[in-house]
């Protein structure tokens, strides 16, 4: 961490999936992956499903090529301090900060992440759909179990991997403090976002996950488009093959997500992003916290 003895940060939610916001433009902040588990522990720390540090694209390496595309990077930490590829409904409160901070108004705009560039519109009652990109299927078999229950599970890639299952109750998804075993574990070599998925009714469904490095969450963007795409195949719904956009409406236990696959392969999800405090690190704190 910097030597300064106090770090700005905010604190915000998408659908009750949490963030430790960390705004750094010029990348001077060296966050570890200590620094980042201890920022969200919920009992010694600030308390998040993850840090979003915000850094503008040209001052990181990650992001310098999207630059040209988009000012402003999404630097993403898992909970325990491990680096995402992407995250939905960070994506949305990242850009309710950007708008917060004033560095954004309503309308377009475009935001850098490891899982490329990601384009956003902010509404004007205050929801933000975040552009997803198309998701990828791979044909592999995937079984999840939960205690003596298995499932079969699609495969479905966001940017990042998730095994989908449906269930007839989402408790059979047991207490999710741990990953639930999936097989075979080639399919996911860099670990896997586990979804439970019930019917709730037409187009609608509910779910839970268990997010690789965050254990069971509130909510996941990502995950959410998961479950909509591949409860879209279960139906019978490709917008490729059919021409007509597909929507459903995920509930996650934070609230309520409403994702639209369009027949180009691009995933719209809209949802609430909320700013909910801001203060300041005590950098002192945070060093004595790493030893």
């Amino acid at each position: 961490m910097s030597t300064r003895t106090r770090i700005a940060f905010l604190k915000g939610h998408g659908t009750e999936n949490d963030f430790v916001i960390v705004p750094d433009s010029e990348n001077a902040i060296e966050l570890t992956p200590a620094a980042v588990a201890v920022l969200c522990d919920r009992r010694a720390g600030i308390g998040g499903d993850g840090v979003l540090h915000v850094v503008r694209s040209a001052a990181h390496p990650e992001a310098r090529e999207m630059a040209a595309e988009a000012e402003w990077f999404m630097d993403y930490r898992n909970g325990d301090g491990s680096i995402a590829e992407m995250c939905g409904n960070g994506v949305r409160v990242f850009a309710g900060y950007l708008q917060h901070a004033g560095h954004v108004g309503e309308g377009d705009l475009a935001i850098a992440t490891r899982a490329g560039v990601k384009t956003v519109h902010i509404a004007k009652n205050g929801d933000i759909t975040v552009g997803m990109g198309a998701a990828r299927l791979p044909e592999d078999e995937v079984t999840v179990s939960v205690g003596e229950r298995s499932w079969p599970a699609r495969n479905v890639n966001m940017g990042n991997p998730h095994a989908v299952a449906f269930v007839d109750d989402l408790a059979h998804a047991g207490n999710l403090y741990s990953a639930p075993p999936v097989s075979p574990a080639t399919a996911y070599p860099d670990g896997v976002n586990v979804e439970f998925v019930v019917d709730r009714g037409p187009r609608h469904v509910a779910m839970r996950v268990h997010e690789r490095g965050s254990g069971e969450t509130r909510s996941c963007g990502t995950g959410a488009c998961a479950v909509a795409v591949a409860t879209a195949r279960r139906d019978g719904a490709d917008p490729a093959v059919t021409g007509t956009p597909a929507t459903y409406t995920v509930d996650v236990p934070g609230g309520r997500l409403v994702i639209t696959e369009r027949p180009d392969g691009e995933i719209e999800m809209t949802g609430p992003a909320v700013i909910v405090a801001e203060g300041e690190i005590d950098a002192a704190w945070l060093e004595n916290a790493l030893r």
